[in-house]
C-alpha cells in the first residue's frame, strides 16, 4: 500500500533532474487523487474509496519527504518519517472507524460511484508508472518507487473488485471487507516505520556520545 511502501532515502537518484520533476509529478497526481477519492468516498458511502484515498494521501506524504529532506541528517528524515507514519496511522484507524459506523448503519455504497472512481485512480498509478519505468531497474530508492506505484495499482483493482461485489450482491460486505484489509495493513505499515525511525533515532544518539 502507498501508505508505507515508498520509503525514500537520501541518494544519489534525486540528483537526476528528469527523476526529480517525476517524483514533483507523482506528488501532484497523488495529492489530486487523494482529494477526488476522499471526496467521493464519503458521497458514495463507501469506505473501501477512503481506504484507496489512504494510499495517495502516503504517497503524497513520501514523494514530499523525499523531495524535501534531500541533504538532511538522518535524525530529521527518521522525524519526517515518524510523523508521516503517525498521521496514516490515525487515517488508518478513521477508516477502520467509518467502515464499523456503515456496518452498524446498513449503507449500501454507490457501486457506479465506485467503479468510475476506482478506474480513475488504477488510470492515475498506471500514468505514473509509465513515468518510473525507465527507472525501475534503478538504486534501491528508484526500484522502491516503481514498486510502490505497481503495488498501488493492485490496491486499485481491488476497490474495482469490490464495486463489482456490491453491485452484484446489492451488500456492503465487499466494501467494508476490502477496506478493512486496505486499513489493517496500513495502521501494520505504519506502526513498523514508527519502530524503524526510532531506531534511527536511538542509533543517532548513540553516535553523538
Amino acid at each position: 500500500m502507498g501508505a508505507h511502501c515508498c520509503n525514500h532515502d537520501n541518494g544519489p537518484a534525486q540528483n537526476d533532474g528528469r527523476y526529480r520533476r517525476i517524483l514533483w509529478i507523482a506528488l501532484l497526481v497523488n495529492l489530486a487523487m487523494f482529494a477526488v477519492e476522499i471526496g467521493a468516498g464519503l458521497k458514495a458511502g463507501s469506505v473501501s474509496l477512503l481506504a484507496d484515498s489512504l494510499d495517495f494521501l502516503g504517497d503524497s506524504a513520501n514523494y514530499a519527504i523525499s523531495l524535501w529532506v534531500l541533504g538532511m541528517s538522518l535524525a530529521l528524515r527518521a522525524r519526517a518519517a515518524q510523523f508521516k507514519a503517525a498521521s496514516m496511522l490515525l487515517f488508518g484507524l478513521g477508516v477502520l472507524g467509518a467502515a464499523l459506523w456503515h456496518w452498524w448503519q446498513g449503507e449500501v455504497p454507490s457501486a457506479p460511484t465506485m467503479g468510475v472512481v476506482g478506474t480513475l485512480a488504477l488510470l492515475a498509478n498506471l500514468g505514473v508508472a509509465v513515468l518510473l519505468y525507465a527507472y525501475r531497474e534503478g538504486d534501491s530508492n528508484m526500484r522502491s518507487v516503481w514498486l510502490c506505484t505497481r503495488n498501488d495499482a493492485l490496491g486499485n483493482l481491488a476497490v474495482l473488485a469490490a464495486a463489482l461485489g456490491v453491485f452484484g450482491t446489492g451488500s456492503a460486505w465487499p466494501d467494508l471487507i476490502v477496506a478493512g484489509i486496505m486499513a489493517a495493513l496500513a495502521i501494520s505499515s505504519a506502526v513498523q516505520v514508527l519502530r524503524h525511525a526510532d531506531g534511527e533515532l536511538k542509533s543517532e544518539h548513540g553516535h553523538a556520545h
